[in-house]
């Protein structure tokens, strides 16, 4: 049984960072597409960065260069670095595994109805 369990979320002030985690099991992620997901209130969830194969990533413009996905396999966790955090990065982040195929990420990772599976989700609150 696949299971994400995501963890790092808090309350945070304009500008800080936090690192979120994404404990994956029953699940060989090694060579899939990982992502991370957010979901703003009243807004639709969105797909903010992904990894394929530990190594090639992908990110949308409103993260780009403050927000960094990697992924440690000997712990079997995917990580989200936030940095520079502002208002609108509020919202319930979800880490995400799988989709169509294993050949990489390339023209779906930020589309919700084609990931696989999804972990629970864990809050990131950022204040002025």
């Amino acid at each position: 049984q696949v299971q994400l369990v995501e963890s790092g979320g808090g309350s945070v002030q304009v500008g800080g960072s936090l690192r979120l985690s994404c404990v994956v099991s029953g699940y060989d992620y090694s060579r899939d597409c990982m992502g991370w997901f957010r979901q703003a209130p009243g807004q639709e969830r969105e797909g903010i960065a992904a990894i394929w194969a530990g190594r090639v990533r992908y990110d949308v413009g409103s993260v780009r260069g403050r927000f960094t996905i990697s992924q440690d396999n000997a712990k079997n966790t995917v990580y989200l670095q936030m940095n520079s955090l502002k208002l609108e990065d509020t919202g319930m982040y979800y880490c995400t595994a799988g989709g169509p195929h294993t050949h990489g990420c390339d023209g779906w990772w930020y589309t919700p109805k084609r990931v696989d599976h999804w972990g629970q989700g864990t809050q990131v609150t950022v204040s002025s």
